[in-house]
């Protein structure tokens, strides 16, 4: 056998093991999302009987069960509140420190942006005690805006990173220009900058609500009256409740999913784009 046939069958084998790891991988990553919606659908004489298999006849009295009462849509209601204003604030206070760390020139500029990064790597346990006695002292503890204030503290910094990121890939002549017409620094941000940062801005965003969204320690350590409590919190409880009764639980876990999931899809197109900002330097 020549040694270009030999290649050829080499670089085939590859390809299939590849594949076939990739095809494992998948179906490892896809079978609890199967095993969570199959199982919602299902009562629990079917799911005893047939754990695994599709939902043979279809119900929907699980989620029934699931919104019964007003805890489980007042826990929804408490993860969206925090959720979307812990992005917002996020957002704005990140992009205008990136922007002054990419385009602005101040004594001590790169200085402090090297001690920022490192605070991306402090896991949130650690805070946990201070913050708790912070938040103790200033009289905020069992309080929405406590927790808004700790998520952004710890999301801010990963933002501002990748946020700075994209504005240095930006051209200054952009920015010269709109200076040149009278444009101020402030000027130059909202109408240069933020509109050309779209995809950064939307991948920060989708990848810091799924961390706020599903986020445990802090809102159960924060958030202790029951008003108060996120939906992953409250599944907690949720399980404890129905703990002989899988498919509703199911039914509350596919509740939880959906949101963030229809909310990577309407940003998935922005997601690599963005993750990938700053690569290619002007």
């Amino acid at each position: 056998m020549s040694k270009g046939n030999r290649r050829k069958k080499h670089g085939l084998a590859s390809r299939v093991f590849v594949q076939l790891f990739m095809l494992i991988v998948a179906i490892l990553m896809i079978f609890p999302l199967y095993f969570m919606l199959s199982n919602s659908f299902k009562t629990s004489t079917e799911f005893l009987k047939n754990p695994v298999g599709p939902p043979v006849h279809f119900t929907f009295q699980t989620f029934l069960d699931a919104f019964k009462g007003k805890t489980f849509l007042q826990w929804f209601y408490n993860s969206i509140f925090l959720t979307a204003f812990s992005i917002m604030i996020t957002t704005i206070v990140s992009g205008l420190a990136a922007f002054a760390f990419a385009k602005m020139q101040f004594r001590g500029r790169n200085l402090l942006f090297s001690c920022m990064i490192p605070l991306m790597a402090i896991p949130p346990i650690v805070m946990l005690i201070p913050l708790f006695k912070i938040t103790s002292v200033l009289h905020i503890l069992n309080t929405r805006i406590s927790v808004i204030l700790i998520y952004t503290g710890i999301m801010v910094p990963f933002t501002t990173y990748m946020f700075r990121n994209f504005f240095v890939s930006i051209p200054v002549s952009l920015m010269e220009a709109a200076l040149i017409d009278g444009a101020g620094q402030f000027q130059s941000f909202s109408r240069i900058i933020l509109p050309l940062s779209v995809p950064a801005i939307i991948t920060a965003c989708v990848v810091n609500a799924v961390w706020v969204w599903n986020e445990l320690l802090i809102a159960l350590v924060f958030l202790q009256k029951e008003s108060l409590r996120t939906v992953i919190v409250g599944i907690t409880v949720f399980k404890q409740r129905f703990t002989l009764n899988v498919p509703v639980i199911m039914a509350g876990l596919t509740l939880v999913t959906v949101p963030m999931i229809v909310f990577y899809i309407f940003g998935q197109r922005y997601l690599v784009q963005g993750l990938l900002s700053g690569a290619i330097k002007e």
